[in-house]
């Protein structure tokens, strides 16, 4: 595309900066410290508004790369540009679909983080073969630290992120070692990158706080559908053999008619933990023949009577949405955050009891009685490190020295 009328040199702009190589469409005002600023429509149709860019301390690459991202583009070799390649390949179809949000959950992240203290351009139009191991480093722990308010009452903190951090890097080793084996960079700057530390959190509840929410979604899953306060009739049932069962969510959503036996409840475990079947109990057994009535409540529904019911006891759900269809795992999120707010809003629980979902796994395996190794099998774990994780009774012991002193 040919360029207009030469610029005219401008000895404010700063010195690193070669003129004649400057992008068109991006101007220099000498304001204070001074900017970069391009000109944007209106949404509403107006004239064209000036919006920032970048700050005094931008190169001519980054000004190249800011330019592409307006005109709908990422430049060849960066962040943005490796990834729209990776979401492309053979190898990020092939993951699991949680894998792929997670990796789609970065790579908007990049879009979103602003480099040079939140003035400079986008994470996502660096050029990877530019960045090293420091500056990988550094853009880890500012999302972990976040950053305080520029001038007090501004409102602009940003809270920091560890977990997110973390995610962060481990994103980028993939993506960068997918970008080096396909000709995409040449480099890999995350490898040798530390994790920074997260705090602790295990989401698990209160045994009252458990019993609060588990008879409040009873309450709720017993009004009629679709009114105002109403929840879903299988989520108290689930909850309850999520608990009993020491189960993920993936793995609860998962059970079929299959599943039940005259011996206990199958339980096909993932992450690598072993399978094992949990035996009836009057409390395990009134949560299933809930979870089966909740089933058959929302399939003689006139909207879902005209689904088939498969024959073969494993491809019968025992979980299914409004609609009739299995239940999803991000279908019961939704469903889980609206029950949990309701709870708070109802004065239920307080903020502070506030538990997840997997927090539910925790719980059930600290409950379980019996010494380490029975809780080891009782919860599938392959390793006393991941039972560690999990289990959080604290032994009591007797003290030092002699019975008799």
């Amino acid at each position: 595309m040919a360029r207009g009328r030469p610029r005219k040199h401008d000895s404010t702009i700063p010195r690193h900066i070669d003129q004649t190589k400057l992008p068109s469409g991006i101007y220099w005002q000498k304001q204070g410290a001074g900017r970069w600023y391009v000109f944007v429509p209106d949404p509403e149709g107006g004239p064209k508004r000036v919006k920032t860019v970048a700050g005094p301390d931008a190169r001519l690459a980054d000004l190249h790369a800011i330019m592409a991202q307006l005109a709908g583009d990422n430049a060849r070799g960066t962040i943005g540009y490796v990834n729209a390649q990776y979401e492309q390949s053979t190898d990020f179809t092939e993951k699991s679909l949680g894998t792929r949000r997670g990796y789609q959950y970065c790579a908007r992240a990049t879009r979103k983080f602003k480099t040079d203290k939140g003035k400079g351009p986008s994470l996502d139009t660096l050029y990877v073969d530019r960045l090293s191991l420091p500056v990988i480093q550094a853009i880890i722990e500012a999302i972990a630290k976040g950053r305080k308010e520029s001038a007090p009452g501004a409102g602009d903190a940003v809270p920091g992120r560890p977990s997110k951090a973390n995610h962060l890097l481990r994103y980028f080793r993939v993506l960068f070692g997918w970008g080096m084996r396909h000709g995409q960079c040449k480099t890999n700057p995350a490898i040798g990158a530390k994790q920074v530390k997260e705090r602790k959190r295990n989401g698990m509840p209160t045994r009252n706080a458990y019993h609060a929410v588990v008879n409040f979604a009873r309450e709720r899953g017993a009004l009629q559908a679709h009114i105002k306060g109403s929840s879903p009739p299988y989520l108290w049932p689930l909850l309850e053999i999520k608990y009993l069962c020491r189960m993920r969510s993936i793995e609860v959503v998962g059970l079929t008619d299959a599943h039940a036996s005259e011996r206990g409840l199958y339980v096909a475990r993932t992450k690598g933990s072993n399978d094992n079947i949990v035996s009836w109990t009057p409390r395990l057994r009134a949560a299933w023949d809930a979870a089966l009535a909740a089933r058959a409540q929302i399939l003689a529904r006139p909207m879902n009577r005209h689904l088939p019911i498969p024959i073969r006891s494993e491809q019968r759900f025992i979980f299914v949405s409004e609609s009739g269809t299995p239940l999803t795992k991000s279908g019961l999120n939704t469903a889980w955050q609206d029950l949990i707010r309701a709870a708070i809003e109802a004065n239920v629980i307080v903020p502070d009891e506030r538990f997840t979902l997997h927090g539910l796994k925790h719980r059930g395996v600290t409950d379980t009685v019996g010494n380490r190794a029975e809780k080891k099998v009782a919860s599938g774990h392959r390793s006393d490190t991941m039972l560690n994780l999990y289990d959080h009774e604290v032994p009591v012991v007797q003290p030092a020295g002699a019975s008799d002193l």
